[in-house]
């Protein structure tokens, strides 16, 4: 089986509505696909600095960060955050960065490219339209967690809130422990891992992508339905795992797989009787 075959099988790629597709293609001798924007800079990942931001506002943290950048620092440790808001946003660089404490709401949003690290927990909106990279929390995270996350790895060991990646778009939402209800909701692409239980409306309105789920499903959401598990699913959750040190309680294979189940992609041309059915 070639590597074409193999990610159609394990659904990597998918038509959605008649006429339309969201399959990206890339071709690897487009030379913009291994660049970073024209004001990202060129940084060591040997050099290291790090500083105290107990007595530092949100701005100053961002600001600090960039500096060190700046001067080629390619891995900064932030001691202290004192879970303050919107820190560690609009990185667009690769980056070795940890957080030696807790974030608060909206932490780690519009990333595109660092290695980030938290060993608290954080707040809302986590992670928010991240579109590279990785970001891995030691301990919980909040609502919304990887809202509208378009590409990387985002990494929770804990235990997420509601709505975790609603409106996700692509890339990888891993959690450890729980999440609440609506997780999945409106979700369009993207691979999602949840090790513990869901709440209620998983998936709810998921236009397409997949959720794994470990433990207890309180119920699905409208369109959410039971998948197949195939091997070289489980055979890339299992390597996903092991990159973050991460198991399946009961073993990647009795993960609940959730899909579409595609009544949606058609609503508008439904008759209003069958409308009814599907909500």
């Amino acid at each position: 089986m070639g590597t074409v075959d193999k990610s159609f099988e394990s659904g990597l790629h998918s038509e959605q509505l008649r006429g339309r597709t969201q399959q990206t293609f890339f071709s690897a001798t487009e030379e913009e696909n291994f660049t970073y924007p024209y004001n990202a800079f060129e940084v060591d990942r040997a050099k290291k600095a790090e500083f105290d931001a107990k007595d530092m506002e949100s701005t100053e943290i961002n600001l600090k960060i960039r500096s060190l950048m700046e001067e080629g620092c390619g891995h900064i440790v932030v001691k202290n955050p004192r879970a303050k808001h919107s820190v560690g946003v609009g990185i667009l660089n690769r980056l070795t960065l940890d957080f030696e404490g807790s974030l608060g709401y909206f932490g780690c949003g519009l990333i595109d490219g660092p290695n980030i690290h938290i060993s608290g927990r954080v707040g809302w909106s986590f992670g928010e339209n991240m579109m590279a990279g990785t970001v891995v929390i030691d301990k919980n995270a909040g609502s919304t967690f990887g809202a509208a996350i378009r590409g990387g790895d985002l990494v929770c060991k804990g235990d997420v809130g509601s709505r975790t990646g609603i409106d996700m778009k692509g890339g990888n939402i891993i959690v450890g422990g729980r999440t609440g209800t609506l997780t999945g909701f409106m979700m369009q692409r993207g691979r999602m891992i949840i090790l513990g239980d869901a709440g209620d409306n998983l998936g709810d309105s998921m236009y397409d992508g997949t959720i794994y789920i470990g433990g207890k499903i309180a119920s699905l959401g409208v369109d959410a339905v039971p998948g197949e598990m195939t091997d070289l699913e489980a055979d890339w959750i299992e390597r996903k795992l092991s990159l973050y040190r991460m198991k399946a309680p009961n073993g990647v294979k009795n993960l609940q797989k959730i899909v579409a189940g595609k009544q949606l992609w058609n609503y508008d041309n439904l008759e209003p009787s069958e409308k009814k059915i599907i909500l």
